[in-house]
Protein backbone atom coordinates (compact mmCIF):
# COMPACT_ATOMS: atom_id res chain seq x y z
CA UNK A 1 0.00 0.00 0.00
CA UNK A 2 1.37 3.40 -1.04
CA UNK A 3 -0.73 6.17 0.44
CA UNK A 4 -1.13 9.49 -1.37
CA UNK A 5 -3.38 12.49 -0.77
CA UNK A 6 -5.65 14.28 -3.22
CA UNK A 7 -7.71 17.43 -2.87
CA UNK A 8 -11.10 16.57 -4.37
CA UNK A 9 -14.50 18.18 -4.89
CA UNK A 10 -18.14 17.11 -4.61
CA UNK A 11 -21.03 19.09 -6.09
CA UNK A 12 -24.64 18.68 -4.92
CA UNK A 13 -26.71 19.01 -8.09
CA UNK A 14 -29.91 19.32 -6.05
CA UNK A 15 -28.78 22.82 -5.01
CA UNK A 16 -27.47 24.20 -8.31
CA UNK A 17 -29.73 26.99 -9.62
CA UNK A 18 -27.80 27.57 -12.83
CA UNK A 19 -26.83 31.16 -12.02
CA UNK A 20 -23.33 30.81 -13.61
CA UNK A 21 -21.73 32.83 -10.80
CA UNK A 22 -19.01 30.19 -10.50
CA UNK A 23 -18.29 30.43 -14.23
CA UNK A 24 -18.09 34.22 -14.24
CA UNK A 25 -15.81 34.49 -11.22
CA UNK A 26 -13.53 31.75 -12.57
CA UNK A 27 -13.43 33.52 -15.92
CA UNK A 28 -12.52 36.84 -14.32
CA UNK A 29 -9.80 35.23 -12.22
CA UNK A 30 -8.10 32.92 -14.69
CA UNK A 31 -8.99 33.53 -18.34
CA UNK A 32 -9.14 37.26 -19.03
CA UNK A 33 -6.04 37.24 -21.22
CA UNK A 34 -5.85 37.45 -24.98
CA UNK A 35 -6.00 34.06 -26.67
CA UNK A 36 -8.40 32.43 -24.21
CA UNK A 37 -11.55 34.44 -24.90
CA UNK A 38 -13.44 31.24 -25.68
CA UNK A 39 -12.14 29.36 -22.64
CA UNK A 40 -14.26 28.56 -19.57
CA UNK A 41 -12.35 26.55 -16.98
CA UNK A 42 -15.69 26.30 -15.15
CA UNK A 43 -18.96 26.11 -17.04
CA UNK A 44 -22.52 25.15 -16.10
CA UNK A 45 -24.41 22.98 -18.56
CA UNK A 46 -28.13 22.32 -18.74
CA UNK A 47 -28.97 18.65 -19.04
CA UNK A 48 -30.13 17.35 -21.43
CA UNK A 49 -28.01 19.31 -23.88
CA UNK A 50 -24.89 19.11 -25.97
CA UNK A 51 -22.61 20.82 -23.47
CA UNK A 52 -19.42 22.78 -24.04
CA UNK A 53 -17.77 22.02 -26.39
CA UNK A 54 -20.56 20.44 -28.38
CA UNK A 55 -21.05 16.73 -27.70
CA UNK A 56 -17.89 16.53 -25.58
CA UNK A 57 -19.10 13.18 -24.18
CA UNK A 58 -18.89 11.45 -27.57
CA UNK A 59 -15.48 9.77 -27.42
CA UNK A 60 -16.16 7.88 -30.62
CA UNK A 61 -15.63 11.28 -32.20
CA UNK A 62 -13.14 13.01 -29.90
CA UNK A 63 -10.95 10.00 -28.94
CA UNK A 64 -10.47 11.06 -25.31
CA UNK A 65 -9.73 8.98 -22.22
CA UNK A 66 -8.49 5.40 -22.00
CA UNK A 67 -9.59 2.07 -23.47
CA UNK A 68 -8.51 -1.52 -22.97
CA UNK A 69 -6.53 -3.09 -25.79
CA UNK A 70 -6.81 -6.73 -26.85
CA UNK A 71 -4.53 -7.80 -24.02
CA UNK A 72 -6.67 -5.98 -21.48
CA UNK A 73 -4.10 -3.26 -20.86
CA UNK A 74 -4.85 0.45 -20.71
CA UNK A 75 -4.05 2.47 -23.81
CA UNK A 76 -5.07 5.96 -24.85
CA UNK A 77 -8.17 6.08 -27.02
CA UNK A 78 -6.27 8.50 -29.29
CA UNK A 79 -3.76 5.74 -30.04
CA UNK A 80 -0.66 4.08 -28.67
CA UNK A 81 2.73 5.76 -28.33
CA UNK A 82 3.99 4.71 -31.77
CA UNK A 83 0.75 5.68 -33.47
CA UNK A 84 0.73 9.13 -31.88
CA UNK A 85 4.43 9.67 -32.59
CA UNK A 86 3.86 8.88 -36.27
CA UNK A 87 1.35 11.71 -36.57
CA UNK A 88 2.83 14.12 -34.05
CA UNK A 89 3.19 16.89 -36.65
CA UNK A 90 -0.39 16.41 -37.88
CA UNK A 91 -3.29 18.08 -36.14
CA UNK A 92 -4.82 15.73 -33.55
CA UNK A 93 -8.58 15.28 -33.23
CA UNK A 94 -9.67 18.64 -31.87
CA UNK A 95 -12.91 20.54 -31.38
CA UNK A 96 -13.07 23.57 -33.63
CA UNK A 97 -13.92 27.11 -32.61
CA UNK A 98 -17.47 26.44 -33.74
CA UNK A 99 -17.68 23.51 -31.32
CA UNK A 100 -16.60 25.73 -28.44
CA UNK A 101 -18.10 28.97 -29.81
CA UNK A 102 -16.60 31.99 -31.48
CA UNK A 103 -16.24 34.68 -28.80
CA UNK A 104 -17.71 38.05 -29.62
CA UNK A 105 -18.24 41.58 -28.41
CA UNK A 106 -20.51 44.35 -29.66
CA UNK A 107 -19.84 47.45 -31.69
CA UNK A 108 -20.83 49.80 -28.89
CA UNK A 109 -19.58 52.87 -30.75
CA UNK A 110 -22.66 52.63 -32.94
CA UNK A 111 -24.73 53.23 -29.84
CA UNK A 112 -22.69 55.96 -28.19
CA UNK A 113 -21.60 57.88 -31.32
CA UNK A 114 -24.65 57.49 -33.56
CA UNK A 115 -26.15 60.81 -34.73
CA UNK A 116 -29.71 61.77 -33.94
CA UNK A 117 -32.19 60.17 -36.29
CA UNK A 118 -35.48 58.32 -36.61
CA UNK A 119 -33.86 54.86 -36.46
CA UNK A 120 -32.66 53.27 -33.24
CA UNK A 121 -28.96 52.34 -33.56
CA UNK A 122 -28.01 48.66 -33.14
CA UNK A 123 -24.73 47.33 -31.72
CA UNK A 124 -23.80 44.54 -34.09
CA UNK A 125 -21.77 41.58 -32.77
CA UNK A 126 -18.13 41.38 -33.81
CA UNK A 127 -15.80 38.42 -33.48
CA UNK A 128 -13.06 38.74 -30.85
CA UNK A 129 -10.89 36.56 -33.08
CA UNK A 130 -11.17 38.35 -36.41
CA UNK A 131 -12.94 41.63 -35.44
CA UNK A 132 -15.35 41.01 -38.32
CA UNK A 133 -19.15 41.21 -38.03
CA UNK A 134 -20.59 37.79 -37.22
CA UNK A 135 -23.84 35.96 -36.68
CA UNK A 136 -24.16 34.41 -33.22
CA UNK A 137 -25.06 30.73 -33.65
CA UNK A 138 -23.59 28.94 -30.61
CA UNK A 139 -22.10 29.66 -27.19
CA UNK A 140 -20.92 27.95 -24.04
CA UNK A 141 -24.43 27.98 -22.53
CA UNK A 142 -26.55 27.85 -25.65
CA UNK A 143 -28.70 25.08 -24.14
CA UNK A 144 -29.21 27.05 -20.93
CA UNK A 145 -32.63 26.41 -19.33
CA UNK A 146 -33.63 24.19 -22.26
CA UNK A 147 -33.40 27.17 -24.59
CA UNK A 148 -32.05 24.95 -27.33
CA UNK A 149 -34.20 21.90 -26.54
CA UNK A 150 -36.28 21.47 -29.72
CA UNK A 151 -33.28 21.83 -31.98
CA UNK A 152 -30.39 20.37 -30.00
CA UNK A 153 -31.54 18.10 -27.16
CA UNK A 154 -31.83 15.07 -29.42
CA UNK A 155 -28.09 15.45 -30.07
CA UNK A 156 -27.17 14.92 -26.40
CA UNK A 157 -24.99 11.75 -26.51
CA UNK A 158 -26.53 10.49 -23.26
CA UNK A 159 -30.05 10.88 -24.67
CA UNK A 160 -29.03 8.83 -27.70
CA UNK A 161 -27.53 6.16 -25.45
CA UNK A 162 -30.61 5.89 -23.22
CA UNK A 163 -32.90 5.77 -26.24
CA UNK A 164 -30.95 2.88 -27.67
CA UNK A 165 -31.35 1.01 -24.39
CA UNK A 166 -34.96 1.96 -23.63
CA UNK A 167 -36.73 3.66 -26.50
CA UNK A 168 -39.45 5.44 -24.52
CA UNK A 169 -37.41 6.56 -21.51
CA UNK A 170 -36.55 10.06 -22.73
CA UNK A 171 -39.27 12.13 -24.34
CA UNK A 172 -39.29 15.80 -25.14
CA UNK A 173 -42.99 16.52 -25.02
CA UNK A 174 -43.42 19.64 -22.89
CA UNK A 175 -45.30 17.93 -20.09
CA UNK A 176 -42.68 15.15 -19.90
CA UNK A 177 -39.50 17.17 -20.29
CA UNK A 178 -36.87 17.42 -17.56
CA UNK A 179 -33.74 19.42 -16.86
CA UNK A 180 -31.03 19.95 -14.29
CA UNK A 181 -27.75 21.83 -14.12
CA UNK A 182 -24.31 20.25 -14.35
CA UNK A 183 -21.35 22.47 -13.35
CA UNK A 184 -18.05 21.18 -14.75
CA UNK A 185 -14.38 21.81 -14.10
CA UNK A 186 -11.23 19.77 -14.76
CA UNK A 187 -11.57 16.44 -12.97
CA UNK A 188 -7.92 16.34 -11.76
CA UNK A 189 -8.05 12.60 -12.33
CA UNK A 190 -6.05 9.90 -10.56
CA UNK A 191 -5.22 8.41 -13.96
CA UNK A 192 -5.12 11.51 -16.20
CA UNK A 193 -5.01 10.73 -19.91
CA UNK A 194 -3.93 14.31 -20.66
CA UNK A 195 -0.71 13.80 -18.70
CA UNK A 196 0.00 10.48 -20.40
CA UNK A 197 -0.50 11.97 -23.86
CA UNK A 198 1.81 15.01 -23.52
CA UNK A 199 4.93 14.49 -25.72
CA UNK A 200 6.93 17.23 -23.98
CA UNK A 201 6.12 16.29 -20.38
CA UNK A 202 4.55 19.67 -19.68
CA UNK A 203 1.38 18.20 -18.16
CA UNK A 204 1.93 16.77 -14.71
CA UNK A 205 0.07 15.76 -11.57
CA UNK A 206 1.42 17.26 -8.35
CA UNK A 207 2.38 14.62 -5.81
CA UNK A 208 1.52 16.78 -2.79
CA UNK A 209 -2.16 17.41 -3.59
CA UNK A 210 -3.01 15.68 -6.87
CA UNK A 211 -3.70 18.87 -8.84
CA UNK A 212 -3.01 18.50 -12.58
CA UNK A 213 -1.15 21.48 -14.09
CA UNK A 214 0.67 22.62 -17.23
CA UNK A 215 4.28 23.82 -17.11
CA UNK A 216 4.20 26.74 -19.54
CA UNK A 217 7.96 26.58 -20.14
CA UNK A 218 7.79 22.92 -21.16
CA UNK A 219 4.63 23.12 -23.27
CA UNK A 220 5.31 23.06 -27.01
CA UNK A 221 1.73 23.29 -28.20
CA UNK A 222 1.36 19.73 -29.56
CA UNK A 223 -2.29 19.76 -28.40
CA UNK A 224 -2.31 16.01 -27.81
CA UNK A 225 -3.64 16.76 -24.32
CA UNK A 226 -6.70 18.49 -25.75
CA UNK A 227 -7.57 15.34 -27.65
CA UNK A 228 -6.75 12.98 -24.79
CA UNK A 229 -8.87 14.77 -22.16
CA UNK A 230 -12.32 13.14 -22.44
CA UNK A 231 -13.93 16.00 -20.51
CA UNK A 232 -12.45 18.55 -22.94
CA UNK A 233 -11.15 20.69 -20.09
CA UNK A 234 -7.72 21.37 -21.60
CA UNK A 235 -7.66 24.37 -23.94
CA UNK A 236 -5.23 25.76 -26.48
CA UNK A 237 -4.23 29.41 -26.20
CA UNK A 238 -3.90 30.41 -29.84
CA UNK A 239 -1.92 33.52 -28.89
CA UNK A 240 0.77 31.90 -26.75
CA UNK A 241 0.77 28.51 -28.49
CA UNK A 242 0.38 26.80 -25.10
CA UNK A 243 -2.13 24.52 -23.41
CA UNK A 244 -4.06 25.86 -20.43
CA UNK A 245 -6.51 24.31 -18.00
CA UNK A 246 -8.20 24.63 -14.62
CA UNK A 247 -5.56 24.96 -11.91
CA UNK A 248 -7.93 24.09 -9.05
CA UNK A 249 -6.97 27.56 -7.79
CA UNK A 250 -3.80 26.03 -6.35
CA UNK A 251 -2.45 29.32 -4.87
CA UNK A 252 -5.62 29.44 -2.75
CA UNK A 253 -5.52 25.74 -1.91
CA UNK A 254 -1.94 26.09 -0.68
CA UNK A 255 -3.02 28.54 2.02
CA UNK A 256 -6.20 26.66 2.97
CA UNK A 257 -8.68 28.68 0.91
CA UNK A 258 -11.32 27.04 -1.29
CA UNK A 259 -11.36 27.47 -5.04
CA UNK A 260 -12.91 30.64 -6.47
CA UNK A 261 -15.85 28.72 -7.90
CA UNK A 262 -16.54 27.21 -4.47
CA UNK A 263 -16.11 30.49 -2.60
CA UNK A 264 -18.57 32.36 -4.81
CA UNK A 265 -21.15 29.58 -5.33
CA UNK A 266 -24.58 31.01 -4.54
CA UNK A 267 -26.14 27.63 -3.80
CA UNK A 268 -23.29 26.49 -1.52
CA UNK A 269 -23.30 23.21 -3.39
CA UNK A 270 -19.53 22.59 -3.58
CA UNK A 271 -17.51 20.67 -1.04
CA UNK A 272 -13.72 20.48 -0.86
CA UNK A 273 -11.63 18.04 1.09
CA UNK A 274 -8.75 15.60 1.14
CA UNK A 275 -9.01 11.97 0.09
CA UNK A 276 -6.37 9.38 0.90
CA UNK A 277 -5.91 6.69 -1.73
CA UNK A 278 -3.71 3.71 -2.48
CA UNK A 279 -1.58 4.67 -5.46
CA UNK A 280 -0.68 1.00 -6.06
CA UNK A 281 -4.32 0.23 -6.91
CA UNK A 282 -4.91 3.00 -9.45
CA UNK A 283 -3.88 1.11 -12.58
CA UNK A 284 -5.78 -2.02 -11.59
CA UNK A 285 -8.92 0.02 -10.81
CA UNK A 286 -8.81 1.77 -14.18
CA UNK A 287 -8.25 -1.56 -15.97
CA UNK A 288 -11.31 -3.52 -14.81
CA UNK A 289 -12.92 -5.24 -17.77
CA UNK A 290 -16.57 -4.29 -17.23
CA UNK A 291 -17.20 -0.52 -17.36
CA UNK A 292 -19.99 -0.91 -14.81
CA UNK A 293 -17.45 -2.09 -12.25
CA UNK A 294 -15.37 1.10 -12.52
CA UNK A 295 -17.38 2.96 -9.86
CA UNK A 296 -16.83 0.29 -7.21
CA UNK A 297 -13.23 -0.16 -8.34
CA UNK A 298 -12.49 3.51 -7.74
CA UNK A 299 -14.19 3.38 -4.35
CA UNK A 300 -11.83 0.54 -3.43
CA UNK A 301 -8.86 2.80 -4.22
CA UNK A 302 -9.91 5.29 -1.51
CA UNK A 303 -8.70 4.64 2.03
CA UNK A 304 -10.40 5.17 5.38
CA UNK A 305 -8.48 7.94 7.21
CA UNK A 306 -9.93 6.75 10.54
CA UNK A 307 -8.24 3.36 10.18
CA UNK A 308 -5.10 3.29 12.38
CA UNK A 309 -3.28 1.16 9.80
CA UNK A 310 -4.03 3.69 7.06
CA UNK A 311 -2.91 6.58 9.26
CA UNK A 312 0.35 4.82 10.09
CA UNK A 313 0.97 4.06 6.41
CA UNK A 314 0.22 7.68 5.48
CA UNK A 315 2.74 8.98 7.99
CA UNK A 316 5.27 6.44 6.73
CA UNK A 317 4.74 7.72 3.17
CA UNK A 318 5.38 11.33 4.20
CA UNK A 319 1.85 12.73 4.43
CA UNK A 320 1.71 15.51 7.01
CA UNK A 321 -0.35 15.00 10.18
CA UNK A 322 -2.66 17.94 9.45
CA UNK A 323 -3.44 16.45 6.01
CA UNK A 324 -4.35 13.13 7.61
CA UNK A 325 -6.62 14.96 10.07
CA UNK A 326 -8.15 16.93 7.21
CA UNK A 327 -8.86 13.66 5.40
CA UNK A 328 -10.60 12.35 8.52
CA UNK A 329 -12.85 15.43 8.65
CA UNK A 330 -13.25 15.65 4.88
CA UNK A 331 -16.82 16.23 3.64
CA UNK A 332 -15.73 14.75 0.32
CA UNK A 333 -14.76 11.46 1.97
CA UNK A 334 -18.07 11.40 3.85
CA UNK A 335 -20.21 11.98 0.75
CA UNK A 336 -18.25 9.62 -1.50
CA UNK A 337 -17.16 6.72 0.67
CA UNK A 338 -19.19 6.82 3.87
CA UNK A 339 -22.69 7.80 2.73
CA UNK A 340 -22.16 6.92 -0.95
CA UNK A 341 -24.42 9.63 -2.28
CA UNK A 342 -21.80 11.17 -4.61
CA UNK A 343 -20.96 9.61 -7.97
CA UNK A 344 -18.14 10.14 -10.53
CA UNK A 345 -18.73 11.78 -13.91
CA UNK A 346 -18.30 9.25 -16.74
CA UNK A 347 -16.14 6.63 -15.03
CA UNK A 348 -16.13 4.72 -18.34
CA UNK A 349 -13.43 7.14 -19.54
CA UNK A 350 -11.14 5.25 -17.10
CA UNK A 351 -9.37 8.38 -15.86
CA UNK A 352 -10.68 7.93 -12.28
CA UNK A 353 -12.11 11.47 -11.94
CA UNK A 354 -11.88 13.33 -8.64
CA UNK A 355 -14.82 15.73 -9.01
CA UNK A 356 -17.96 13.82 -7.99
CA UNK A 357 -21.65 14.70 -8.00
CA UNK A 358 -24.68 14.15 -5.77
CA UNK A 359 -27.48 13.36 -8.28
CA UNK A 360 -30.59 15.57 -8.29
CA UNK A 361 -33.68 14.39 -6.40
CA UNK A 362 -35.98 17.44 -6.35
CA UNK A 363 -38.07 16.53 -9.41
CA UNK A 364 -39.22 13.33 -7.64
CA UNK A 365 -40.96 15.29 -4.91
CA UNK A 366 -42.48 17.79 -7.31
CA UNK A 367 -43.74 15.11 -9.69
CA UNK A 368 -45.36 13.09 -6.87
CA UNK A 369 -46.99 16.13 -5.30
CA UNK A 370 -48.48 17.09 -8.67
CA UNK A 371 -50.23 13.71 -8.86
CA UNK A 372 -51.98 14.25 -5.52
CA UNK A 373 -49.72 11.98 -3.45
CA UNK A 374 -47.59 13.06 -0.52
CA UNK A 375 -44.28 13.80 -2.20
CA UNK A 376 -42.31 13.53 1.05
CA UNK A 377 -43.74 10.17 2.19
CA UNK A 378 -41.07 7.49 2.32
CA UNK A 379 -43.16 4.82 0.67
CA UNK A 380 -44.09 7.07 -2.21
CA UNK A 381 -40.56 8.36 -2.67
CA UNK A 382 -38.86 4.97 -2.72
CA UNK A 383 -41.45 3.58 -5.10
CA UNK A 384 -41.18 6.52 -7.48
CA UNK A 385 -37.42 6.61 -7.98
CA UNK A 386 -37.72 4.49 -11.12
CA UNK A 387 -40.53 6.74 -12.39
CA UNK A 388 -38.62 9.99 -12.16
CA UNK A 389 -38.96 12.75 -14.66
CA UNK A 390 -35.19 12.51 -14.85
CA UNK A 391 -34.80 8.88 -15.90
CA UNK A 392 -32.50 6.82 -13.70
CA UNK A 393 -30.98 5.47 -16.92
CA UNK A 394 -29.98 8.99 -17.96
CA UNK A 395 -28.28 9.65 -14.62
CA UNK A 396 -26.59 6.25 -14.81
CA UNK A 397 -25.24 7.13 -18.24
CA UNK A 398 -23.66 10.24 -16.73
CA UNK A 399 -22.35 8.90 -13.44
CA UNK A 400 -22.03 5.11 -13.34
CA UNK A 401 -21.27 3.93 -16.89
CA UNK A 402 -24.88 2.88 -17.35
CA UNK A 403 -25.31 0.91 -14.09
CA UNK A 404 -28.56 2.15 -12.49
CA UNK A 405 -28.11 0.45 -9.11
CA UNK A 406 -25.63 2.94 -7.55
CA UNK A 407 -27.88 5.79 -8.73
CA UNK A 408 -30.95 4.17 -7.18
CA UNK A 409 -29.02 3.62 -3.96
CA UNK A 410 -27.85 7.27 -3.79
CA UNK A 411 -31.32 8.62 -4.54
CA UNK A 412 -32.79 6.24 -1.96
CA UNK A 413 -30.47 7.60 0.73
CA UNK A 414 -31.38 11.17 -0.20
CA UNK A 415 -35.07 10.27 -0.08
CA UNK A 416 -34.63 8.64 3.34
CA UNK A 417 -32.91 11.80 4.61
CA UNK A 418 -35.79 13.99 3.42
CA UNK A 419 -38.44 11.74 4.94
CA UNK A 420 -36.60 11.57 8.28
CA UNK A 421 -36.17 15.34 8.51
CA UNK A 422 -39.79 15.95 7.46
CA UNK A 423 -40.99 13.86 10.39
CA UNK A 424 -38.74 15.77 12.79
CA UNK A 425 -39.91 19.14 11.48
CA UNK A 426 -43.56 18.11 11.89
CA UNK A 427 -42.98 16.99 15.46
CA UNK A 428 -43.43 13.32 14.61
CA UNK A 429 -41.26 10.40 15.63
CA UNK A 430 -39.12 9.42 12.60
CA UNK A 431 -39.54 5.85 11.45
CA UNK A 432 -36.17 4.06 11.86
CA UNK A 433 -37.17 1.67 9.08
CA UNK A 434 -36.61 4.44 6.51
CA UNK A 435 -32.87 4.91 7.11
CA UNK A 436 -32.49 1.18 7.76
CA UNK A 437 -33.89 0.37 4.33
CA UNK A 438 -30.96 2.20 2.68
CA UNK A 439 -28.26 0.94 5.03
CA UNK A 440 -28.08 4.00 7.28
CA UNK A 441 -28.92 4.77 10.90
CA UNK A 442 -30.93 7.72 12.17
CA UNK A 443 -27.66 9.33 13.30
CA UNK A 444 -26.19 8.85 9.83
CA UNK A 445 -29.20 10.50 8.22
CA UNK A 446 -29.02 13.49 10.55
CA UNK A 447 -25.30 13.89 9.90
CA UNK A 448 -25.92 13.67 6.13
CA UNK A 449 -28.62 16.35 6.48
CA UNK A 450 -26.28 18.66 8.38
CA UNK A 451 -23.63 18.20 5.70
CA UNK A 452 -25.88 18.68 2.67
CA UNK A 453 -28.27 21.30 4.02
CA UNK A 454 -26.80 23.44 6.80
CA UNK A 455 -23.03 22.88 6.75
CA UNK A 456 -20.97 25.92 7.72
CA UNK A 457 -17.97 27.25 5.80
CA UNK A 458 -15.44 25.17 7.73
CA UNK A 459 -17.56 22.06 7.28
CA UNK A 460 -17.85 22.44 3.50
CA UNK A 461 -14.21 23.37 2.89
CA UNK A 462 -11.68 21.31 4.82
CA UNK A 463 -8.51 22.32 2.99
CA UNK A 464 -5.17 22.03 4.82
CA UNK A 465 -2.40 24.47 4.03
CA UNK A 466 0.75 23.39 2.20
CA UNK A 467 3.21 21.42 4.32
CA UNK A 468 5.70 23.65 6.14
CA UNK A 469 8.79 22.04 4.57
CA UNK A 470 7.41 23.02 1.16
CA UNK A 471 6.60 26.59 2.13
CA UNK A 472 9.84 28.07 0.87
CA UNK A 473 9.43 26.41 -2.53
CA UNK A 474 5.95 27.89 -2.82
CA UNK A 475 7.04 31.47 -2.24
CA UNK A 476 6.74 34.02 -5.02
CA UNK A 477 10.38 33.88 -6.01
CA UNK A 478 10.40 30.11 -6.46
CA UNK A 479 6.98 29.30 -7.94
CA UNK A 480 7.32 27.21 -11.13
CA UNK A 481 5.38 28.34 -14.15
CA UNK A 482 2.62 25.75 -14.03
CA UNK A 483 0.10 28.00 -15.73
CA UNK A 484 0.32 31.46 -17.18
CA UNK A 485 -1.87 33.71 -15.09
CA UNK A 486 -2.18 37.42 -14.79
CA UNK A 487 -2.64 40.18 -17.27
CA UNK A 488 -2.61 40.10 -21.03
CA UNK A 489 1.17 40.43 -21.40
CA UNK A 490 2.08 37.47 -19.15
CA UNK A 491 4.34 35.59 -19.59
CA UNK A 492 5.67 37.79 -22.43
CA UNK A 493 8.26 37.44 -25.15
CA UNK A 494 8.13 35.70 -28.49
CA UNK A 495 9.64 32.34 -29.25
CA UNK A 496 9.66 29.53 -31.79
CA UNK A 497 6.42 27.98 -30.47
CA UNK A 498 4.12 30.99 -30.51
CA UNK A 499 3.84 34.31 -28.77
CA UNK A 500 4.94 34.51 -25.14
CA UNK A 501 6.98 31.31 -25.44
CA UNK A 502 10.35 33.02 -25.23
CA UNK A 503 10.83 33.54 -21.50
CA UNK A 504 9.56 32.52 -18.11
CA UNK A 505 6.24 33.63 -16.75
CA UNK A 506 5.91 36.55 -14.39
CA UNK A 507 6.03 35.56 -10.71
CA UNK A 508 2.80 34.51 -9.08
CA UNK A 509 0.94 36.51 -6.47
CA UNK A 510 2.65 36.21 -3.12
CA UNK A 511 1.23 33.87 -0.51
CA UNK A 512 0.97 36.68 2.03
CA UNK A 513 -1.89 38.26 0.08
CA UNK A 514 -3.78 34.97 0.13
CA UNK A 515 -3.33 34.65 3.90
CA UNK A 516 -4.78 38.14 4.27
CA UNK A 517 -7.62 37.18 1.96
CA UNK A 518 -8.40 34.12 4.06
CA UNK A 519 -8.65 36.20 7.22
CA UNK A 520 -10.94 38.69 5.52
CA UNK A 521 -13.25 36.06 4.02
CA UNK A 522 -13.61 34.07 7.21
CA UNK A 523 -14.06 37.01 9.59
CA UNK A 524 -17.48 37.70 11.10
CA UNK A 525 -16.56 41.28 12.03
CA UNK A 526 -14.45 43.88 10.27
CA UNK A 527 -11.97 44.22 13.11
CA UNK A 528 -11.31 40.45 13.04
CA UNK A 529 -10.13 40.67 9.42
CA UNK A 530 -7.16 42.90 10.22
Amino acid sequence: MRVMAQVAMVMNLDKCIGCHTCSVTCKQTWTTRSGVEYVWFNNVETRPGQGYPRRWQDQERWKGGWRLNRRGRLTLTSGGRVERLARIFANPVLPTVKDYYEPWTYDYNKLTDAPLGDDYPVATPRSLLSAKPMKIEWSSNWDDNLGGLPEHADEDPMVALVRRQAEEKVRFAFEESFMFYLPRICEHCLNPSCVASCPSGAMYKRAEDGIVLVDQDQCRGWRQCVTACPYKKVYFNHRTGKAEKCTFCYPRIEVGLPTVCSETCVGRLRYLGVLLYDADKVTAAASVHDERDLYEAQLDVFLDPSDPAVRAAAERDGIAHDWIEAARRSPVHALISRFRVALPLHPEFRTLPMVWYVPPLSPVVEALTATGFDGEDAGNLFGAIDALRIPVEYLAGLFTAGDPEPVRAALGRLAAMRTHQRARNLGEVPDPAGPGAVGLTAEDVEELYRLLAIAKYEDRYVVPTAALPDARALEESAVPTECAVGHQDAPGGSGPFGENSGRRALPMVSLESFHALRRRQRADHEEDAR
